[in-house]
């Protein structure tokens, strides 16, 4: 207990003086050993990389959970080292309600049906967001971390080392300094002739001891100061070494982001793939629905998912439309309409670009390829979402989301 106190005591008195050393350097009133530019480039350097680093990877968890509880949650399971338990994402979460409404409002009608693709598509694209976090967080994130959480703590501890290597140095620059101004002094009064009238020469006596004892005291400050100057030097070769390391760093994180930008690319790629499967799923459904809508049908926008959807995209152009016969009923109209048996009308055709590529369902639809031009032009009774197209002597239905319309 005696030790510990002994202890406690030379710490306390350590951190006092080192503190007065700091205030005095502050104030200009004491001596500061500077470091090299070069050195101060290089800690500069290490705290830029360290912020920017920090602020990159919060950034990151933000964008890969946005969540800020279950950010919390991770955290807290990753610090008790137990593994974080699986979560349901938002897409699969979405593709499970909406097949729940499907089975509910019937699989069989439209809606349920487009429920039911759209659904399935939702959870794919939860399944490919996971793989995506998955792949970010062992590639991108953990770098990040592990170089926050181990170089950077040791390169922080080797600098604090330093700090107090740099402290004690100064301080026995103080203490030789002080013992040659009272070697002096004391040098100056020894020279002094003395009073041998006096029955006693104290003065004399006095003066040429305290010139001994401070010759002394310069020796001890000598050797104490050489000491610390090569723990100094010791010290600042090794806390360079880990900062001229943050080059290896930066080579380190820079391959990191690039397998995020590729994981990325990934994951972008397949949700761009999936949701263009189900633009042509809904595509190909939009003229079964027109057929099939029964009487007692929900209203045409819970009826009309391919409007849903086309109103997603970029505007579309609108087309000129015959006007409809007077006096037959639309039924009709459809039940007469065979694309390869009608002939364009006069006037109302334009042009139009193709956008992504199509598989034409049936004999009575046009299948299409990217960037081609067709002639597209509308019919009574036809469904707003598809339009008579023709390429050269074939002819057939189109998705009109898959068209540019040109003026």
């Amino acid at each position: 207990m005696d030790f510990n106190v002994k202890k406690l005591a030379s710490d306390a008195g350590v951190f006092f003086s080192r503190a007065m050393q700091f205030t005095e350097e502050k104030l200009g009133q004491a001596e500061k050993t500077e470091l090299d530019a070069h050195f101060e480039n290089l800690l500069a350097r290490a705290d830029s990389t360290k912020n920017w680093t920090e602020k990159i990877l919060r950034q990151t968890e933000v964008l890969l959970q946005p969540n800020p509880s279950a950010r919390v949650e991770e955290f807290l399971y990753e610090k008790l080292d137990r593994k974080v338990p699986s979560r349901v994402t938002n897409g699969e979460l979405l593709a499970q309600y909406m097949t729940e409404a499907a089975n509910d409002f019937g699989p069989g009608t439209p809606y349920g049906k487009t429920l039911i693709k759209v659904g399935e598509t939702q959870r794919r694209l939860g399944a490919a967001e996971r793989d995506f976090i998955h792949s970010a967080s062992i590639n991108f994130l953990t770098p990040l971390r592990n170089f926050l959480e181990g170089d950077w703590r040791t390169i922080s501890k080797e600098r604090r080392i330093l700090q107090n290597r740099r402290l004690d140095l100064d301080a026995c620059k103080a203490r030789l300094k002080k013992a040659k101004a009272a070697e002096a002094k004391a040098a100056c009064e020894g020279d002094a002739v003395p009073d041998f009238q006096e029955t006693r020469p104290r003065n004399y006596v006095l003066s040429a001891s305290a010139s001994a004892l401070w010759s002394d005291e310069v020796e001890k400050a000598e050797h104490e100061l050489r000491l610390t100057q090569t723990e100094f030097d010791r010290q600042a070769e090794v806390t360079r070494l880990l900062l001229e390391g943050i080059s290896s760093t930066h080579v380190n994180h820079l391959r990191c982001l690039h397998e995020f930008v590729e994981s990325q690319t990934n994951y972008y790629a397949q949700c761009y793939q999936y949701m263009l499967d189900l633009q042509k799923q809904l595509g190909r459904f939009s003229g079964t629905f027109v057929g099939n809508a029964e009487s007692t049908s929900p209203p045409a926008a819970a009826t009309s998912p391919p409007a849903v959807a086309a109103a997603t995209l970029p505007a579309v152009p609108t087309i000129p439309v015959v006007p409809t016969i007077v006096g037959v009923p639309n039924t009709v109209a459809e039940s007469v309409l065979n694309p390869n048996e009608v002939k364009p009308p006069a006037s109302g055709t334009r042009k139009a670009r193709v956008l992504y590529d199509y598989e034409a369902a049936d004999s009575t639809e046009l299948a299409l390829l990217a960037d081609e031009m067709i002639t597209v032009y509308s019919l009574p009774g036809m469904d707003p979402d598809w339009l008579i197209g023709e390429r050269g002597n074939q002819k057939g239905k189109v998705p009109v989301t898959y068209l540019e319309l040109l003026s």
